[in-house]
Formats: structure tokens, sequence, C-alpha cells
């Protein structure tokens, strides 16, 4: 799995950074950090992170291999 967050619609209201403390930080006052690449051992925290943004901007997708598959 992976995470991409549209940080132009991110609030940093943080309750990504309190659901998965592992994948998500706040930097400074406004700007969030994240690891794209989640690990198998964090997918449902993410999930459950994703679907508690007041503004929905993270956005999860499948892994793509190489040859696009």
């Amino acid at each position: 799995m992976r995470i991409v967050v549209d940080l132009t619609r991110c609030q940093g209201y943080a309750q990504c950074v309190f659901l998965a403390p592992k994948m998500f930080q706040l930097h400074g006052e406004e700007g969030l950090l994240y690891a794209p690449a989640v690990p198998d051992d964090q997918a449902e925290r993410v999930r459950q992170a994703a679907a508690a943004c007041p503004v929905q901007a993270i956005l999860l997708g499948e892994e793509v291999s190489a040859d696009g598959r």
C-alpha cells in the first residue's frame, strides 16, 4: 500500500498523527510529514487515519510493480 497526501487540502487537524503515529508526523505548526510506503503491520492504522481525515486529504493505493501490474 502507498500513501499520497494532498497537502493543499490538508488543514493540519492531525487525526492521522493520532491514529498512525509511525506513518504521519507534524512538522512545525502546519507541515505534515509522512512515509509513502506502508508496511503491512501499519496498513489498518493507515486505513483508519485516511477514513478519519476531516478533509479527505489522504489517498491510499496499492503498490504498482515495475511492469505496471
